[in-house]
């Protein structure tokens, strides 16, 4: 099995521990406190890709978001392969805060890192802040992209989309695919793990 650390970033009340509890256990709870510090939870998924069924265990750190905490998260951020960067629709700050978030952890995480941006509360329509216009106009300004999820803890809307969609860019980024046994193992290393067979590096 492949494992994966993924971190959860963004201010403080945007979503994230909701996130992370609708992905790992399905549930949503409307009275849910704010993470102190750090929490993290382990998701195993299996991932239909090449016609081959990859198991991979997402380890998920959740960082708590208020000012006195972030000074730990660089720290939490080292070796993460994916990083889920949330705003709150409902609160236009949010949106405003990310650049401090991605700065952190593009400084502490692989280099090859997958981006994943995180809007939330998408269903609370009439208290949203947040247009998709003002987003994208603040991300051009980045180059960040243009990919957004939106996402509904409390509908469960988008969420497991968003962290399938990581996995399944995590194999592309870290996993190669074994010509003689057709199993997959890390681009890191030069022969396969199951079957030993060497792979050829190509030249630069």
């Amino acid at each position: 099995m492949f494992k994966f650390k993924i971190v959860l970033a963004g201010d403080k009340n945007v979503g994230k521990s909701s996130l992370l509890i609708r992905f790992c256990e399905g549930k949503f709870h409307e009275d849910l406190k704010e993470t102190i510090g750090v929490d993290f939870k382990r998701k195993k998924v299996v991932i239909n890709y090449d016609s081959k069924e990859i198991p991979l265990e997402l380890s998920i750190w959740d960082f708590g978001g208020e000012d006195k905490y972030r000074s730990l998260f660089p720290a939490y951020a080292n070796g993460a392969a994916a990083a889920f960067i949330l705003f709150d629709t409902t609160n236009k700050k949010s949106l405003y805060g990310l650049e401090n978030w991605v700065k952190i952890i593009a400084d502490n995480a692989f280099k090859n890192v997958v981006w994943i941006f995180i809007a939330t509360k998408i269903d609370l329509k009439d208290q949203r802040e947040v247009s998709k216009k003002e987003a994208l106009t603040f991300f051009e300004k980045y180059r960040w992209g243009k990919e957004i999820f939106k996402t509904s803890a409390k509908t469960g809307e988008n969420v497991e989309k968003a962290f399938i969609h990581t996995a399944r860019k995590l194999i592309d980024l870290n996993l190669q695919n074994c010509t003689g046994c057709g199993d997959f193992f890390s681009k890191k290393l030069n022969y396969c793990t199951i079957c030993g067979e060497k792979i050829e590096k190509k030249q630069l």
